[in-house]
């Protein structure tokens, strides 16, 4: 076993295609940041509100006012200087940090495919990316390889099918392929998109783009990875992320999937593409084609084994942590996140706060618009660790005014997948003695339904 893997981690492979993947995966990013300043998202998100949700146990990271647009230049220049290899050990890290740092800032916008940009850029620092067709091999020779360990690109490619096969999965339940919910809510709103807007109006396309979502999840890895069926696959793979992209709001996360689908394909394809790109900047390819192969030293070699085992298991075992609690996945959304449980929800909330003096019994509501986002209200009204951060906020706001005594509840209510709407947390509990943590939260009031599936 072990002297199998001693061979496996010496194979070596064309870098091409890991080039390619660089280029690519800067570009898609440079235009991401460029998209969120163009649409003043970093003002609106970042700067307007006046209260951020934080994740659990990084309550520290917070926006950083005005230099939150520092934050997003670095960002972007970092992400350019990636996809053309300048100085790249050191633009890859720091194009990690700050959009992580991004990413952490606030709870309310998270979305997956900003987690799967995190794990991948960090990834990349293991990768060497820039042994090929980059500024740094293009300025010093002795830094420019042609070939590269095979598992590099391997890395890259289990990692996609990852998050395709746990999307799959998640899709393997009752509400997705027997009542093709949520779907059967979203598609009939896109009545106006021309000539596919009526056909979304009907029952059995709801039914239809349920299940073929799933199996696409499924089996697309595989599909790519076998020669046979790779060209075949690409196709369904644009398809599948530009029609999700014409149907839902799901910004750049669609053309970063099919840029990144390309990492199947074999070297000569990506060479294809070097070439075409070399004519463009005018500087021939020829310059980068050599017989040097990029290895690391033992050392190296058996850290980076060490720790990417554990940043794969620790993707493999994460997406299960929800099986250890015992209550509905969709309705307490206790271990949703980082699972790759992808638009498999459409729930709606209402959170109506209460502060009371326990001593005297005086109480009073209130409105959340006066801290709150409408974006932020939105995403906190059905989700209980964010009611309980909100409710301590409440707590501290009004304790600084000079109020005493001080209790907060919440009326809340909320409906699942077109379900009717039902009391969510129980309206007895005073939350500020409720401590965010990992265990079961018993203050969420009962589902009285069933989900069945994975």
């Amino acid at each position: 076993m072990y002297s199998r893997l001693h061979h496996y981690l010496r194979k070596n492979t064309n870098a091409a295609p890991l080039a390619v993947f660089r280029i690519f995966f800067g570009l898609m990013m440079t235009m991401s940041i460029i998209r969120f300043w163009w649409n003043r998202w970093i003002d609106k998100l970042y700067i307007q509100p006046k209260f951020f949700f934080s994740y659990y146990g990084f309550e520290w990271i917070q926006p950083l006012g005005v230099y939150t647009y520092l934050l997003f230049l670095v960002c972007g220049l970092s992400a350019l200087a990636v996809a053309i290899g300048f100085r790249y050990k050191w633009s890859i890290l720091v194009f990690f940090l700050s959009f992580t740092y991004i990413e952490l800032m606030d709870k309310t916008t998270y979305l997956n495919h900003y987690y799967f940009i995190s794990i991948l850029s960090f990834l990349m620092l293991f990768l060497p990316a820039a042994a090929h067709y980059s500024w740094d091999a293009y300025k010093n020779p002795r830094k420019a390889y042609q070939k590269i360990p095979l598992w590099c690109i391997h890395s890259i490619q289990l990692l996609m099918a990852i998050v395709y096969v746990y999307a799959g999965l998640a899709k393997i339940n009752s509400d997705w392929l027997l009542h093709a919910m949520p779907l059967k809510i979203w598609l009939p709103s896109k009545y106006d998109i021309p000539v596919l807007g009526e056909f979304l109006q009907l029952t059995w396309v709801h039914y239809a783009f349920s299940w073929f979502g799933m199996l696409y999840d499924l089996m697309i890895p595989f599909l790519l990875l076998y020669r046979p069926t790779r060209k075949l696959a690409f196709f369904l793979v644009v398809v599948f992320h530009i029609m999700t992209r014409v149907l839902f709001p799901i910004g750049m996360f669609p053309f970063i999937m099919i840029v990144s689908a390309t990492i199947f394909f074999d070297a000569r394809v990506h060479q294809r593409i070097l070439h075409k790109i070399s004519s463009w900047i005018k500087i021939p390819y020829s310059k980068y084609t050599n017989a040097r192969v990029f290895e690391y030293s033992d050392l190296k070699r058996k850290v980076f084994t060490l720790v990417l085992a554990v940043f794969f298991m620790v993707q493999i075992l994460l997406p299960w942590r929800y099986l250890v609690y015992p209550n509905e996945l969709f309705w307490t959304e206790e271990g949703f996140r980082f699972s790759w449980r992808v638009m498999l929800m459409e729930k709606a909330g209402y959170a109506q706060f209460k502060v009371v003096n326990s001593q005297t019994g005086k109480r009073f509501y209130v409105d959340n618009s006066d801290f709150l986002t409408a974006f932020q209200e939105k995403q906190m009204s059905f989700q209980p660790d964010f009611i309980v951060e909100y409710a301590h906020f409440l707590g501290d706001h009004f304790t600084q005014q000079g109020h005493q005594n001080i209790e907060v509840y919440v009326e809340s209510y909320v409906a699942l997948n077109g379900r009717k709407s039902k009391p969510y947390i129980n309206p007895d509990i005073n939350l500020l003695e409720i401590e965010e943590s990992f265990f079961p939260k018993t203050y969420i009031l009962p589902f009285y339904d069933q989900i069945k599936g994975l």
